[in-house]
């Protein structure tokens, strides 16, 4: 038998973990006053993530087994995560001062280091990540306030005004 890859092995773990999610929206107990249950959506999204999932197994399954990896150990492993990681910390970092910075800062910020921790790293760059956070932070916060009427986090520095 063939070594499997990662990504099959990935596959395969969420089509696991969806399967358990799936069987549990059959314990979603059933309101008397709603025109459409409420294991419903959670049942459409899982369709979905199947149907992804089954598309991303197929695509790592004809890929073939995994390459040697360059270079080993801690710093090895490192080397080949450290985009992930960049995101963990900054997404950490986000959640820890979503209190004192709210939500329109906190998340301008994580947007524009994030992309830029990812992305390229020059004038020009930043400039189109900083546009590209503020329109789509605003543009996510004006939906969730308005649209939804949801009350976003507004932090310490904007619950002065």
């Amino acid at each position: 038998m063939a070594r499997l890859n990662t990504d099959t092995v990935c596959a395969i773990v969420i089509l696991a973990a969806g399967g358990v999610f799936f069987w549990a929206t059959f314990h979603i107990p059933k309101m008397g006053y709603a025109s459409l249950g409420a294991e419903v959506w959670p049942r459409v999204v899982l369709v979905l993530l199947f149907a992804l999932t089954f598309a991303y197994l197929f695509q790592s399954l004809k890929r073939g087994p995994d390459e040697k990896g360059e270079g080993g150990g801690v710093m090895g492993w490192i080397g080949r995560y450290q985009n992930a990681l960049w995101c963990y910390a900054l997404f950490g970092g986000f959640l820890y001062t979503l209190n004192y910075l709210g939500m329109l800062i906190g998340g301008t910020l994580f947007v524009f280091l994030t992309l830029t921790a990812l992305g390229e790293r020059t004038l020009r760059a930043h400039a189109v990540h900083a546009a590209v956070a503020f329109i789509s932070i605003a543009f996510m916060w004006s939906i969730f306030t308005y649209g939804l009427k949801v009350i976003l986090p507004q932090g310490e520095i904007f619950s002065a005004w």
